[in-house]
This record gives C-alpha cells, sequence and structure tokens, in this order.
C-alpha cells in the first residue's frame, strides 16, 4: 500500500506541474492544444491525489499498519463514532492532513475545470454581449496558479521525510510472527481527538483554507491576463463565500470541543494554532466587502487584488506557524526544514509578485468611480468599507506578530516573549467592537456622502428598538456581570490579576457596556435591515443572507461580552467521608453541589481505558436542576487523562463542572465555573453559518434564474478557442 501510494503521490506531483506549464504556455502562445492537455493535466493531478487519500482510508478502516502514519494515527474506539475516529486519521496527523489538504487545492482546481466547460457566462459590462472567451481564458489562468500551489504542497509532502504520509513502518515494530510490539501496539490516535467536533472541525477548515486558494488564482490570472473588469470577482466569489463559510464552521466546532472536552470551561485561549485558523477568516471578512464595491461601483480594486492574495497569504502563514516549528504550541506539529523553506517561499512569493504586478497594472486597476478610491466625506458607505478593510488587514497583521514573537530577535518589540491571553484581548475587544459599530451603521449610509435627514429617518425605529434593548442589557450588566467581577476580583487569585492586567475596573467594566449598546444598536438595524431586503422583489441573496450574517454578529457579541468576560470561577475540594459514603455541598454563587456517587468503570480490555465519575445533584436558589456527572477518563496505555466536563445549561448561563481526581484525604477536587450568555454564542454561531450560508446558495439561484430569464449562449467549444 505504502508502494501504491507513493506512485500515485508522485504521478500528483508531476500531473500537477504539467498543467501548471502547459495551461500558462497555452495562454502566453496562443495555442488551444496546449490549453486542452493542460485542464487534462489538472483532472489527473485531481485523480491521483483522491487515490493516495483513499490510500490511507482504506488502511485507516481495515487495520492495515503497514504504512507508519496509519500505526501512529490509528484510532482503537468501540464506540458508536468509531467509522468517524478511524476516518479521520487522514487527518488527525501531520502528513495526513497535509496529503488531504493537498488533494483538495487540487479538487478546487478541477471545480475551476467543471465550471468552465459548463457554465454560460454572460458579458454584463458594457452592454456587448456574450463573452465566454475571457471566462474561459481567466479560468485557464485561474488554475495553472491553483496547479503551481498544489504542487508546492505536493512536493513538500514528497521531499520532506517528516511529511510524507506513506513510509512504511520500520520491521522493528514487528515481532516474529508479524504482530506488532508491546510497545508498538500503543500507538493510536490521541483520545483527546476522539470527539465528533473535533473529527469534523479539521477537514471544515482544510476546505476553507484550499478554497482560498482559488480568489488568489484569479487575481493572479486577472493581473497576467490585464483585465480590470470585474469579471474575475464573479469568477471568484462564490469561492470565497463557500471558503469563509467552512473556515466559520471549522473555528466555531473547534470552539465547541475545546469547551467540552479539554475541561478548561472556556472555548477560545489564543493559541498559535488556533490564532492561525483566524487570520485568513478575518481578512476574509474584508474580502467579501470589498467585492461588493468592487462590483457595485467598480471601486478598490487594488484592494481586491491585494485581499485575494493576502487571504491566501495568511493560509500559508498558519501553515508556516502550525508545521515549522517556528513556534511551540500544544497543537503544532514538530519542526521541518523543507516545510520552512517552501512555504516560507511560497509566503514571499504571494505577496511580492502581486505588489509588484499591481505596481505594473497601477492605471489599469484604478476606481471607475469619480474621485478613485478616495473617501470624499467620512459619513458614506465608501468611508464604512474603507475602515471595514483597514481595522481587518490591521488586527491580522497585529495578531500575526504576537503570534510570532517568541521567535522573533530580542530587539524586535515583545521579541523572544510568549504573549498571554490578556495581551490580545486588550486589543481584540476595543478593536472588535469599533469594527462592529461599523457594520452596525454602515447599512444606513449612502454611497459618496449621506444625507443627514435620510439617515435619521432611517435610523430612528430601529434606534428606539436599539435603546430599549440596551436599557434591558445594562440592567442585567448593573446586576449580574459586575458583580461577578466584584467577586473574582475579591478573591485575589490568578483570575484576579488577569483581571487586574486587562485594566482599570472602570475601562474594563465600561467597555463592556459600550460593547452592549453597539450589540443592541447592530442587532436593530440589521435586523430592519433584513426585512427591508426580504420585502424587496428581486433583492440579491446576498443582501439578505449578509444582513441575517450581521443579526448574529449582534448576538455572538453579547454572549462574547457575558461568557469571556463575566466568568465565575471556583475551585477547591468537596470534602468526602469514605466511611459514611457522604460529603458536604459544594457551593458556587447561587448553584449548590450535592455528592450523589462515585464509581470507577474498568473498560481496559474494551478501549485500553479507565473511567472515574462522580455524580451530583444539582440546586440553584433550592431549586433542584438535574444531575451533574463530571469524569475523569484514563488511557490505561499511554496514562493519558481526558476531562469529560458535566454542563447544566440555560437561556442565560452554562453551569460548567470538571472533576480533576481526589487528594490524599480522598476529597474530591472540583474546578466550577458560571458562563453567563455562553448560549448566544453559540446561537449566534449557527445563525452566522445560516446567513453565509443562504448568500452562497441563494447567490446560485439567483444567478440561474437570471440565466432562465434571458437567452443561453454556452461556452465556445476549447476546441474553437485559444
Amino acid at each position: 500500500m505504502a508502494t501504491v501510494g507513493f506512485a500515485f503521490l508522485a504521478i500528483g506531483f508531476a500531473a500537477a506541474i504539467a498543467a501548471a506549464t502547459l495551461l500558462l504556455a497555452g495562454h502566453v502562445s496562443k495555442k488551444a492544444a496546449l490549453s486542452r492537455i493542460g485542464r487534462i493535466s489538472v483532472l489527473a493531478a485531481t485523480v491521483a491525489l483522491l487515490v493516495c487519500c483513499l490510500v490511507l482510508v482504506v488502511c485507516f478502516m481495515t487495520g492495515d499498519v503497514s504504512i507508519q502514519y496509519v500505526l501512529e494515527e490509528r484510532s482503537l474506539s468501540t464506540d458508536s463514532l468509531a467509522w468517524l475516529y478511524k476516518l479521520s486519521g487522514l487527518w488527525a496527523g501531520r502528513s495526513g492532513s497535509l496529503l488531504f489538504w493537498t488533494f483538495l487545492i487540487a479538487l478546487f482546481g478541477a471545480l475551476i475545470l467543471a465550471r468552465s466547460g459548463l457554465t454560460v457566462f454572460k458579458e454584463k459590462t458594457g452592454g456587448k454581449g456574450p463573452d465566454s472567451s475571457r471566462a474561459y481564458q481567466l479560468d485557464n489562468l485561474a488554475m495553472a496558479v491553483v496547479s503551481v500551489v498544489a504542487a508546492v504542497f505536493c512536493g513538500v509532502l514528497l521531499f520532506s521525510e517528516g511529511s510524507m504520509p506513506f513510509t512504511p513502518t520500520p520491521s522493528n515494530y514487528f515481532d516474529a510472527d508479524g504482530n506488532l510490539t508491546a510497545i508498538a501496539s500503543t500507538y493510536s490516535m490521541n483520545q483527546l481527538l476522539e470527539h465528533w467536533a473535533m473529527a469534523i472541525h479539521p477537514p471544515l477548515l482544510f476546505v476553507g483554507y484550499a478554497g482560498l486558494t482559488v480568489p488568489f488564482a484569479y487575481a493572479m490570472a486577472t493581473l497576467i491576463a490585464n483585465d480590470a473588469s470585474k469579471l474575475w470577482v464573479e469568477r471568484a466569489t462564490r469561492f470565497v463565500l463557500a471558503s469563509w463559510l467552512f473556515l466559520g464552521a471549522g473555528i466555531g466546532l473547534g470552539a465547541v470541543w475545546a469547551y467540552v472536552v479539554l475541561g478548561w470551561g472556556g472555548y477560545w485561549g489564543w493559541d498559535p494554532v488556533e490564532n492561525a485558523s483566524l487570520l485568513s477568516w478575518l481578512v476574509c471578512v474584508a474580502l467579501v466587502h470589498t467585492f461588493t464595491v468592487y462590483r457595485q461601483r467598480g471601486a478598490f480594486k487594488r484592494w481586491a487584488v491585494m485581499c485575494a492574495c493576502l487571504a491566501f497569504t495568511f493560509v500559508i502563514v498558519a501553515t508556516f506557524i502550525t508545521r515549522s516549528g517556528i513556534v511551540q504550541s500544544v497543537h503544532a506539529f514538530a519542526g521541518d526544514p523543507v516545510s520552512l523553506v517552501l512555504f516560507g517561499g511560497l509566503i514571499a512569493v504571494s505577496i511580492v509578485v502581486p505588489l509588484i504586478a499591481i505596481v505594473v497594472r497601477w492605471k489599469l486597476f484604478g476606481s471607475d468611480t469619480e474621485g478613485g478610491d478616495d473617501v470624499e466625506n467620512m459619513l458614506s458607505k465608501d468611508a464604512a468599507y474603507y475602515f471595514n478593510n483597514v481595522i481587518m488587514i490591521v488586527f491580522t497583521l497585529l495578531l500575526t506578530y504576537m503570534t510570532l514573537t517568541s521567535a522573533l530577535p530580542k530587539w524586535l518589540p515583545f521579541g523572544g516573549d510568549s504573549l498571554g491571553t490578556t495581551s490580545y484581548e486588550a486589543i481584540a475587544r476595543p478593536l472588535g467592537i469599533l469594527y462592529l459599530l461599523i457594520l452596525a451603521i454602515c447599512p444606513l449610509l449612502a454611497w459618496g456622502k449621506t444625507d443627514p435627514g435620510k439617515f435619521l429617518r432611517q435610523a430612528r425605529i430601529p434606534g428606539v428598538c436599539a435603546v430599549i434593548l440596551f436599557a434591558l442589557l445594562a440592567f442585567w450588566w448593573a446586576t449580574q456581570f459586575v458583580p461577578v467581577y466584584d467577586a473574582m476580583m475579591a478573591k485575589g487569585n490568578a483570575a484576579s490579576q488577569a483581571l487586574l492586567e486587562a485594566g482599570p475596573g472602570w475601562y474594563y467594566n465600561g467597555l463592556a457596556l459600550v460593547g452592549l449598546l453597539v450589540a443592541s444598536v447592530l442587532f436593530f438595524n440589521a435586523l430592519f435591515m433584513f426585512v427591508r431586503n426580504v420585502k424587496v422583489p428581486g433583492k440579491r441573496a446576498a443582501a439578505i443572507g449578509g444582513s441575517f450574517a450581521h443579526i448574529a454578529m449582534g448576538v455572538i457579541l453579547v454572549g462574547l461580552i457575558g461568557s469571556n468576560m463575566y466568568v465565575y470561577d471556583q475551585t477547591g475540594y468537596m470534602d468526602f467521608n469514605p466511611e459514611t459514603k457522604s460529603a458536604e455541598p459544594f457551593n458556587v454563587q447561587e448553584y449548590r453541589l450535592e455528592y450523589v456517587s462515585d464509581s470507577i468503570t474498568d473498560n481496559s480490555e474494551v478501549n485500553n481505558t479507565v473511567l472515574y465519575e462522580v455524580v451530583f445533584d444539582v440546586y440553584k436558589n433550592d431549586r433542584y436542576l438535574g444531575q451533574a456527572a463530571p469524569s475523569i477518563q484514563l488511557d490505561v496505555m499511554t496514562q493519558q487523562q481526558k476531562l469529560n466536563a458535566a454542563v447544566i445549561g440555560s437561556p442565560e448561563e452554562d453551569l460548567f463542572v470538571v472533576y480533576r481526581g481526589v487528594n490524599q484525604n480522598g476529597d474530591f477536587s472540583l474546578d466550577v465555573r458560571v458562563n453567563q450568555f455562553i448560549l448566544f454564542v453559540w446561537v449566534g454561531f449557527g445563525m452566522l453559518m445560516l446567513g453565509t450560508l443562504f448568500a452562497l446558495v441563494g447567490r446560485r439561484a439567483h444567478r440561474r434564474s437570471e440565466d432562465e430569464a434571458s437567452s443561453v449562449t454556452y461556452c465556445i467549444p476549447p476546441d474553437k478557442q485559444v
């Protein structure tokens, strides 16, 4: 199996190089035959890499450990989701995940190929009728760029020993009878990864990462083709929305996994690998809005090209962070010099080449609007979109720098230091609130210059509703949030120190209050805009989905303020009497935990685990809520522990209970948190995904209806074109 996998990986590498070379040669020489062969090569690379992935999948599913990667990343689970965990072995480790990612990049090239051969394209600028030839050529150039990226990834797999997924399992891992040795039999997937959210989280991210290769490819293609029309934007927009959707879903499921599996009560810790996944998502926010201006106004053309390139660049930066070994993280892979060189070079190329090309094409990619890209009035949509871009790009650059500080020379600011959570939040909180304020006001603004009277008329009703909502949230802030802050500060522990580092109380609480005000304004402005868009016949699905996504951001902001800034945390021991099998109640704010039972379940013969569980009755203000059963799952072979938290949720807060074992006296060690408004985070996340999905799918339906309502002109056959 290892030989088969290696052979098809080499074929995929050769096919990707051939595709890029032939498609570029076909464009330069104007020879259709070269382009046709290049297109076939795109498909060949995709099929070859698919076979590589299938080789690993078959090995994982059948238990074939002849490949070392399969041995090290196999799942030994026997529960109902064992098939999913076995499948997830494909992307659980360094080399397998890189192979899967490479296949997805090639697959997106094949998707461009499929659309190019089947889709009708009607020229919508200049009124000169259909121009499928330009779209065909642009697709060819985009596939060439995608193939170059796929070839680089294949090169890392082939030429880096640590990234090769088809290394045969060494003979010393087997005994004389061909069975695994005692030590080798302990090799398996980290049991922390055996959770449905973590099984789905990585492939969603990889789809998003791979998808962002496409807008980068079209940006490079339009620069090569010397075509500043909105054609490339229209070809790339759906890929951008799909990538942003998958990235958001992946990040969200990663947060769910962190919350329920890692046992620390949070969902985002600003770990370098977490930050890496956020970088491209942030740039993608700017890219989506920049594409809107490009399509509607013919402005921000240079912004759009650079944003498309930066979105891809930060994908590679994320890869560089997690796979080069340049920064340390519990989620990162070991260092690799080949990855360091190839991915570092790809980062440089993806920035320098488009910058040079934009300088060369500077006049061509100027704005179609009078006054160019200059913002004439601060109270306008132009200004809102401009600052949208600036904030997202600046925050992305700051986040990248802060993530890499530990690898930077000491003469640079914070060089050699690993920055903690407080440092990230000190920037993210005010910047995020400012960004969402712009997002809240933008729909009420006009292009060029906003008429104050019209603005006030539009803002009147949603403004009144926002004031009412803010009054309710402010009451909750005063009666629930601030007392939690005061109580945590009074503890004088590490959590109190973290709050102190976040700034004085007036600033910390004031920032939260301002955030609640912004959330109220954003929610109702977006809600009224959503209703208005739905009522307008023929309104683009992108506008409807976008306004619904903005509603979601308001909901998420409320959830983030409550669940991140006002968490009550209490750790301690529940005194236990082994003779009477009784314990003193454990009190946390209005909650009371009463001991019911404890047990030890030995599953070592089934899945090599032992489960230690404690059951509590939970009361709030003497009202019974139910039972909480936190546990510790111990892997007998590796002695690794997995903390299974118990969560009792309500609309306003979660009670999060973690059992951490016993002390010498037999008392139960507990870590209990009260996470306020965390349900708003999960609900808002779901709404955000739904809004983006509607904008993506609805946009496709809208374009199909346009095509059906007009005469249909099919692409010129490839053999008749250059």
